[in-house]
């Protein structure tokens, strides 16, 4: 399974729509901020834009990313297990 980053902003949008639903979906995941999640998942990055899409007006960004180690940050606990589990080196 790859880890991936989903990260999006839905610029004009005053809620979030079933993006959240979709993204998690795909598997187990961690929230990094308002719109940054970690996935793990079997989809590969092209598969989570492509089902992502969907939600995208043509003034919004979205970008799906390969997460690997080393990761430096700062969140909360269960966030830095997930990233230490997933990523772990």
């Amino acid at each position: 399974m790859a880890s991936l980053l989903v990260t999006y902003d839905l610029n004009k949008e005053t809620k979030r729509p079933d993006i959240l639903k979709d993204i998690k979906s795909f598997g187990n995941g961690a929230k990094l901020s308002e719109s940054s999640y970690a996935v793990e998942t079997n989809l590969t990055p092209q598969a989570v834009y492509n089902a992502l899409a969907k939600h995208l007006d043509s003034n919004d960004n979205c970008y799906v990313i390969h997460l690997r180690s080393p990761f430096y940050g700062q969140g909360p606990k269960e966030v830095n297990d997930w990233l230490d589990t997933y990523l772990g080196y």
